[in-house]
């Protein structure tokens, strides 16, 4: 499928959207929101073409009725899109039915029905435990063997574009005797990508079934208030820190178009339990960048990492999540952690950037930033890199707000 060209001629050049992909969203024109797929810098409306399935399945804004419908029908929706697309004895019928991506909006395009992240990238974990507990003591005893994660607010997650209002939370410096009520001094990013389930489960999965029920993948930016999690994380873990929104890609990336990307996890030096071992390779070589701009001014791309850097995999992470019987539904979001690689460019985090502040990172625009600022906009972008093309996630945006004004009420 790699020498494949589709009739719509913008596939075929620069484009994170050629007819290898078909990523799956929910747009806006002016006409009503419905579900579409990118090709090129257009979007096709599914639900007006002779699609070969059940008209249900495209009634609501949301791919959760497709993905719910199970991966025979998954196969054969991208079967027949890849036909209308690329067989130009079907432009005709389906031309009418493309609309520029340039003037529709891009919503959710699934409803996301709950959202667990993890903290599963080695390097990651490894800076973090550094800078707070030295180096001897980085990982913590368990993280070599099991998938850490954390249940987060579905309410949380965003579409790209949306911006981002900095958090008001309890916060505690080491001198101080109580803690106060501040807005977020240190408010940062969070690279990841975010596997959508697409099939429910009752009991345990195996690794295997696990990755069968993963629809596609999503850019995922899990903003973190650090100030506040360092005063609310412990025992139990991030909550508010992390409760402020939870941006993803608006273009979910299936697992069928990343399937010539896969690649093996890390070499081990503890051996897995078996449910969690894999039956083979189950990350994706996948180039990921995360780019900061200042308001008004340019963007610095601040890091530069891969997919292939987690030490687990979306699939280990959904089978652990069953192990305790615990059901999974159609449109559960799981986020990697954050994928940062060895050096420092790579790191996916301004807390491992600036080293938790005391590396000021420079800009090219001149600036420094430790934390994000006011006015900062953060986009994430992703692609995988085929012979001739790229499978591309297109981008993940947030601009960072200032805080809301109290209410009477809150103030001391």
């Amino acid at each position: 499928m790699s020498g494949l060209k589709s009739w719509v001629s913008s596939a075929n050049g620069d484009t994170d959207f050629p007819i290898q992909n078909l990523p799956c969203g929910v747009f806006d024109d002016g006409n009503g929101a419905r579900v579409g797929v990118a090709i090129g810098d257009m979007i096709l409306d599914v639900a007006a073409v002779d699609h070969g399935q059940d008209a249900g399945l495209f009634s609501e804004p949301a791919w959760n009725a497709v993905m719910a419908a199970g991966r025979d029908i998954w196969a054969a929706l991208r079967a027949r899109l890849t036909v209308l697309l690329s067989d130009e004895a079907q432009r005709k019928a389906v031309e009418p039915h493309l609309v520029p991506q340039a003037s529709a909006q891009l919503l959710m395009p699934f409803r996301v029905t709950e959202y667990t992240d993890f903290y599963a990238g080695r390097n990651h974990a490894l800076n973090v435990g550094t800078m707070f507990r030295g180096a001897e003591n980085a990982l913590p005893a368990n993280w070599l063997s099991i998938p850490i994660g954390y249940n987060g607010r579905a309410s949380s997650v965003v579409v790209s574009g949306t911006p981002v209002i900095r958090p008001w939370g309890q916060v505690k410096s080491a001198d101080e005797a109580l803690p106060r009520f501040a807005p977020s001094a240190r408010f940062d990013l969070e690279l990841e990508l975010g596997a959508v389930v697409g099939q429910s489960s009752e009991g345990m999965v195996s690794v295997q079934q696990a990755d069968d029920m993963i629809f596609g993948y999503v850019l995922l930016n899990d903003w973190s208030a650090r100030d506040i999690q360092a005063w609310e994380y412990q025992p139990l873990g991030p909550f508010q820190s992390k409760a402020t929104a939870t941006t993803i890609s608006p273009w979910i990336v299936t697992r069928a178009a990343l399937e010539a990307f896969r690649v093996d996890t890390p070499e081990r030096e503890r051996e897995l339990l078996p449910y969690l071992r894999e039956p083979g390779p189950m990350l994706y070589d996948i180039a990921l960048e995360v780019g900061l701009a200042p308001e008004g001014k340019r963007e610095t791309v601040i890091a530069r990492t891969n997919y292939r850097e987690m030490y687990y995999s979306a699939p280990q992470q959904l089978a652990h999540h069953t192990s305790s019987g615990c059901a999974m539904r159609v449109g559960d979001l799981l986020g990697s952690g954050t994928i940062s690689g060895p050096v420092r460019e790579s790191r996916g985090s301004l807390l491992e950037l600036s080293w938790g502040g005391s590396e000021p990172l420079r800009l090219d625009t001149g600036e420094e930033r430790c934390f994000l600022e006011n006015g900062d906009t953060l986009t994430i972008r992703g692609a995988a890199l085929g012979d001739g093309y790229r499978i591309g996630f297109g981008a993940c945006s947030g601009k960072v707000m200032p805080s809301i004004e109290l209410p009477d009420w809150a103030k001391s």
